[in-house]
């Protein structure tokens, strides 16, 4: 009843704290004979790491990855895996001054309030250094489904005010901002000049498309692959919002004009986001989700303390300006370990069967 274990049969349990020794993951129900190495999944976490750009925190991780167990020969053997990332330049006496002191808008408050003891260096098991773990687990997931032809590319398309005005996905490979809109990049660069200087930080809309998914995974009633994704997405620190499809315009268009007809060659449109009555259709799969900005800044405010006195409290530390931007990395991780395991379960419910719509070439 924890809350660290994820999937049903791909299951992946993390553990580990922000300053603690290490981060960890476990990943059981994994099919044997996949083809993985640590270069793979290093490969995947190297996108995620702190300290890479300026407009990211510059704490300096290597995030190098040790695969303990579950692999020989470069090969999964279907017993469990264990992954590890030693912590390397933890600055604990950054958070000596206030680790008495609840920061605003961050989970200090529920963590002390729900158990009565917390690690207030870094947040502990509730920063977002947790989701490297995830990251290590997604990319064995992605492995396996890449042999599927399933792709998932995810992208930055807001930050603060400046919105992509097209969505290029090859974009966010090549800016350090993930953003799928490279005209705007002089603007984003102006913008974090200011954020940085003036110790603030601001929210962005992400994205995640999923091409080539089967046909048919997701269970009825309770386990909709749209609900597993939503709430795979809002597991992720600080995302506060997700939709599945053509959201923007729920509300502007009519049925008759959102509905996504079938003719003998297949749908007209997608505005369902690739899922219809929680299972998949073949479709692109297509969600966004909004992430807040940064909690711990060094801009001044107000907060109570351990005593229950009000505070003025101004967090040191180094962090992030914008979480969305290293959050495309954590998100295709979550997608792909959502679709992994919902794959691994239609197959155990539905064996053989040959799951297709019944569209004419």
């Amino acid at each position: 009843m924890s809350g660290n274990t994820f999937g049903n049969i791909f299951k992946v349990t993390t553990f580990g704290e922000s300053h603690g020794t290490a981060l960890g993951c476990i990943i059981d129900g994994c099919p044997p004979q996949i083809k993985i190495t640590e270069s793979d999944i290093q490969k995947e976490l190297d996108r995620r790491k702190p300290g890479q750009s300026d407009v990211t925190t510059q704490r300096k991780e290597d995030d190098t990855v040790k695969i303990l167990s579950g692999v020989f020969e470069g090969k999964t053997l279907g017993t469990p895996i264990g992954l590890v990332i030693y912590n390397q330049d933890q600055r604990s006496q950054d958070y000596s001054d206030i680790k008495d002191t609840f920061r605003p808008n961050h989970a200090d408050i529920t963590y002390h309030a729900k158990y009565g003891h917390r690690d207030y260096r870094g947040g502990g098991r509730s920063s977002a250094r947790e989701t490297a773990m995830r990251v290590a687990a997604g990319a064995i997931a992605k492995k396996y489904l890449e042999s599927l032809g399933v792709i998932t590319r995810g992208y930055v398309s807001q930050i603060g005010n400046i919105k992509a005005e097209e969505i290029n996905l090859d974009s966010p490979k090549t800016n350090k901002y993930f953003f799928a809109d490279d005209s705007k990049l002089n603007e984003l660069n102006s913008m974090f000049e200011d954020l940085i200087s003036e110790g603030n930080s601001v929210g962005a809309k992400l994205g995640v498309s999923v091409e080539n998914c089967p046909i048919g995974i997701g269970e009825p009633v309770f386990d909709k692959l749209d609900a597993d994704l939503a709430k795979a997405i809002l597991s992720i620190n600080a995302v506060k919002s997700v939709s599945i499809g053509n959201a923007d315009e729920i509300l502007s268009l009519k049925g008759s004009e959102i509905r996504d007809e079938i003719r003998k060659t297949g749908f007209t449109s997608n505005n369902a986001g690739g899922i219809l009555g929680g299972i998949s259709n073949g479709d692109i799969i297509n969600l966004d989700f909004l992430i807040k900005p940064t909690s711990s800044i060094q801009t001044a405010g107000k907060t109570l303390n351990t005593e229950g006195d009000e505070v003025e409290i101004k967090v040191k530390g180094r962090h992030d300006p914008c979480v969305g931007i290293r959050a495309v990395p954590i998100a295709e991780a979550m997608v792909n370990l959502v679709i992994m395991d919902h794959v691994l379960r239609n197959r155990a419910q539905c064996g053989d069967v040959k799951q297709e719509l019944p569209f004419v070439e």
